[in-house]
């Protein structure tokens, strides 16, 4: 996800998106630990996904 389309996106749905990618993170980590998982290269992406939402939520917050 690019940081353009999050900028976009209101407080709220900011907010909804940061949950599903935490959701998503934690998934990933109970297949990764049972094996399940088989593309690994995804845990990074939806951190870094994370690290953006977190980001410009943040921003937000200054700017309010």
């Amino acid at each position: 996800m690019k940081a353009s389309e999050l900028r976009s996106k209101s407080d709220a749905d900011l907010g909804k998106e940061l949950n599903e990618l935490l959701k998503a993170q934690f998934a990933m980590r109970m297949q990764l630990a049972t094996q399940q998982l088989t593309n690994t290269s995804e845990i990074k992406k939806v951190r870094r996904d994370i690290a953006r939402a977190r980001t410009l939520i943040g921003e937000k917050a200054k700017k309010a």
